[in-house]
């Protein structure tokens, strides 16, 4: 059997890596809240069989309540993700095709939010829109576009000056044309392999702002909140109601930051057909 080179274990690499994801994610969605219910007869015991992740102080499985905390924490994560993308994409276009004082305008708006610390800004933001499920997202959504917006803006300003693209402006095309046909097509990978960069960090900022108290509601079963409950039982020896949740959070947001890289190395020229 002929071995798969470099860019083909990459492709393959990337579709396993997603499938997993996806399983958890579709999986954690459909379970029942009653595979959740208290069930006093079996609280605080260690990791067995019947509970691998043993189960906590009021006897819910805790394999069962992480699964569904990634799945919310996943859901949160992508929708901000791909709000904040939207917003880069959108910012990086206009920077770089609306003139200097538009650019100047993002250009210090870029410069603002990344001198301030994302976690406080996301606190600040998260609290004014209310808290919960929407002031999270909300949150994230307007603090993780920056760094993109400025890899947008210097692809457009490189498509600015290809030929093709100035073949367009003789032709009379207008602005409105030229990017809907010709600059935004291209920006479909970085679109991509942005969204895949972002989530990993818009998961841990979720996580990081629930635990704190300032996220997600105590009744929804994300891993923020799982982690939170956790530490007030570590000091009596339950190890394993922060040891798997944790672990299980890092494999997933390792598992999106390894599908960004390989993205990022598929549409890389230099490196796509290694």
């Amino acid at each position: 059997m002929k071995s798969l080179n470099k860019r083909q274990s990459t492709v393959m690499a990337v579709l396993i890596t997603s499938a997993i994801l996806l399983a958890v994610f579709a999986f954690g969605l459909f379970i029942s809240n009653d595979r959740i219910v208290t069930n006093l007869d079996q609280r605080n015991l260690p990791p067995t069989l019947d509970h691998p992740f043993g189960t906590d102080w009021l006897g819910r499985d805790m394999l069962i309540r992480t699964v569904k905390g990634l799945s919310v924490s996943i859901g949160v994560g992508l929708i901000a993700a791909t709000a904040s993308v939207i917003i880069a994409v959108g910012l990086g276009v206009i920077a770089a095709t609306m003139g200097r004082i538009a650019d100047g305008i993002i250009s210090w708006l870029v410069d603002l939010f990344l001198s301030v610390p994302h976690l406080v800004i996301l606190i600040l933001i998260s609290f004014v829109a209310g808290g919960g499920m929407k002031g999270v997202i909300i949150g994230l959504a307007l603090t993780h576009w920056p760094s993109l917006t400025r890899v947008i803006r210097a692809e457009v300003m490189q498509l600015k000056n290809q030929e093709f693209v100035q073949v367009s402006k003789r032709l009379g095309k207008s602005p409105w044309f030229i990017a809907a046909k010709h600059i935004l097509p291209h920006l479909v990978p970085q679109f991509l392999v942005g969204l895949f960069l972002l989530f990993p960090h818009a998961i841990l900022h979720e996580a990081a702002v629930t635990f704190l108290g300032m996220g997600l509601s105590p009744h929804q079963p994300a891993v923020g909140i799982i982690l939170s409950e956790s530490m007030r039982y570590l000091s009596t020896g339950m190890w394993w109601l922060a040891f798997f949740p944790g672990l299980c959070l890092l494999l997933v947001v390792r598992a999106f930051d390894f599908v960004g890289d390989r993205l990022r190395s598929l549409t890389d020229p230099y490196r796509a057909n290694e």
